[in-house]
This record gives structure tokens, C-alpha cells and sequence, in this order.
């Protein structure tokens, strides 16, 4: 079966990406996807390896489009600055793609470097902002878990409706990164005692 006309793999992951922050990363399946396209579920396979590879997929472009976003928020920043940056960027992206952020959560596979790469970006973003407090190592990418955490947790929680005080919650979201650079510095002594 040969592809349809203007059909290409960006088109499919854009629809698939479109079809995952309307709906969710679940309502993403071959048929769904067709559906959307308004092909026949076979003709997907012109561009995708099935269903995983698909999410797969997916997975790397939401983690491209998250590192390009940090790269563009963080350019000639550094310290708390770019710290703040990524925050603020991380959030907005999660926000705005809820699909393309629950996919970019799955670890890759032992075998998958495209994935790995792309997720590798993300981190080295985070390493970098971090430098500047004398975190290198393991100890940097301790605090790339802790950075991560934060983040991810505020997303999670905010998405499952899990702020129920009518506070503001972007001003809790920057008391939450204020609070990380307070304790920044303590990433290094902590790991050097464990």
C-alpha cells in the first residue's frame, strides 16, 4: 500500500500529539489515529511500526519540543535565573500539551537511543542550570531527580485537581522554586554525607 499524498511521519505525529493533549495519551491508538487522518488504520503503517512504536514516537517529539522550549527560556541565563526559566517553561509545556507531557514520562528502553538522546537533552538543560551551585556528578543529577520531582509532582497535581484552596497557584509554583534555590546548596553537602 503506498502512502497517501501529503501523508508523512510529521503529519502523523502532529495529529497523534493533537489527539493525545485533547483527549490523552490513552485515547491514542491506530484507529483513533486514522480516524482522525481519514485513512484506514493500515495505511499508519507506512509511517509507524504499530502502536508502541507510535508512542514511542511520540515520546521523543514531546521531549524535542520540551528541550527547545527550555533552550529558547533559558538562553543567556544562569543560576536561579535559568533555574526559574526551565521552571516556568516546564510548566507552561505541560500545560499546554497534557498528551505530549504523559508520554515523555516513560523511561526508554535498554535499546532505544533515539529516546534515551532525547531525554538526555532534557537532563543536560537541568544539569546545566544547577552548575552554577558547584553540583557536578551524581550529585547533579541528584538534583535533577529533585528538580524533576518538583516539577513533575506541582504538574501532576495540578492536573488531577489536587489544589483545592482557592490560592493562586502560579504564586505557589514560584514559592516552590524559591524554596529549591534556597536549598540548592545543601544538594552538595547532603550527598557528600550519605
Amino acid at each position: 500500500m503506498s502512502p497517501r499524498i501529503g501523508l508523512d511521519r510529521d503529519s502523523v505525529l502532529r495529529a497523534a500529539a493533537e489527539l493525545a493533549d485533547a483527549e490523552g495519551l490513552e485515547a491514542v491508538t491506530l484507529a483513533t489515529l486514522a480516524a482522525k487522518l481519514r485513512i484506514r488504520s493500515p495505511s499508519l503503517y507506512n509511517h509507524v511500526n504499530g502502536l508502541q512504536d507510535l508512542r514511542r514516537q511520540l515520546a521523543r517529539h514531546g521531549l524535542e519540543l520540551l528541550a527547545f522550549a527550555l533552550r529558547r527560556e533559558m538562553a543567556g541565563k544562569s543560576g536561579g535565573e535559568a533555574v526559574r526559566a526551565l521552571s516556568r517553561s516546564y510548566l507552561s509545556f505541560a500545560r499546554a500539551h497534557p498528551g505530549l507531557y504523559e508520554a515523555i514520562q516513560r523511561a526508554p528502553g535498554p535499546d532505544d537511543d533515539a529516546l534515551r538522546e532525547a531525554g538526555g537533552e532534557v537532563v543536560g538543560l537541568i544539569v546545566q542550570a544547577v552548575s552554577v551551585y558547584g553540583l557536578e556528578g551524581d550529585a547533579a543529577l541528584h538534583a535533577v531527580r529533585i528538580v524533576r520531582s518538583l516539577l513533575h509532582g506541582f504538574v501532576s497535581l495540578e492536573r488531577q485537581g489536587g489544589f483545592g484552596l482557592p490560592l493562586d497557584l502560579d504564586a505557589t509554583f514560584r514559592l516552590m522554586v524559591e524554596t529549591f534555590l534556597a536549598g540548592v546548596g545543601t544538594i552538595r553537602s547532603g550527598f557528600d554525607s550519605l
